[in-house]
């Protein structure tokens, strides 16, 4: 399976050289506290990804959530599990929303509340597959939307895939709006770079 680097950063899970974070996220922190993620994206982790997504194979489900568990090694586990949001009509598209699928069995593993409804994604932007960085980040801006009060609780938002970090940072804004304490990513893969010229652009901001 492929992995991440050894030494990464906590909050964007770039290679870096030393230290806990990068200098991009020290200057400009996310609005997460951290992310982590179980493999690099690439083959054949991309495959079982898009099998799930895009052949409703389901049965990949647990195999995936698995390879983040193994990854997790939680000492406190947070108060609520948040699955990356669909918007209706992709949700009517593809039939289910593979992140709550991989949420489920997260939650149950660990006996943490998994808040199906608690944000809802409000725009149905287009892919973020093919923009820039910068273009990803206006094309998600406001596109969720959240009423619960989580005032000084500690919430885990789970997704498949984390490129640049700007959908999960765009959620986790308003998590952070309705009071959130802290913010884990928990994600099953993490897009790398290929060049470093790339690697100082894929940032949240």
């Amino acid at each position: 399976m492929p992995q991440l680097p050894a030494n990464r950063c906590s909050n964007c899970l770039l290679p870096i050289t030393a230290s806990h974070r990068c200098g991009a996220c020290l200057a400009k922190p996310p609005a997460f506290t951290r992310a982590i993620a179980a493999l690099r994206y690439a083959f054949p982790v991309d495959a079982l990804i898009h099998a799930l997504k895009y052949r409703s194979n389901l049965a990949i489900t647990p195999i995936l959530a698995e390879l983040l568990i193994e990854q997790l090694a939680i000492s406190t586990p947070p108060d609520f599990i948040v699955p990356m949001p669909l918007h209706p009509a992709r949700l009517k598209e593809r039939g289910f929303n593979q992140a709550v699928e991989i949420s489920r069995h997260i939650a149950k593993q660990y006996q943490i509340t998994l808040l199906y409804d608690a944000c809802k994604r409000v725009r149905d932007t287009p892919s973020q597959t093919g923009l820039t960085w910068k273009a990803r980040k206006k094309n998600i801006r406001n596109a969720f939307s959240c009423e619960m009060d989580l005032s000084g609780k500690h919430i885990a938002v789970v997704d498949d895939v984390m490129t640049t970090g700007a959908t999960l940072n765009e959620l986790a804004k308003v998590l952070r709006k309705c009071g959130a304490r802290e913010i884990s990513s928990w994600i099953i893969a993490r897009a790398l770079p290929e060049s470093n010229q790339t690697l100082s652009r894929a940032r949240f901001q």
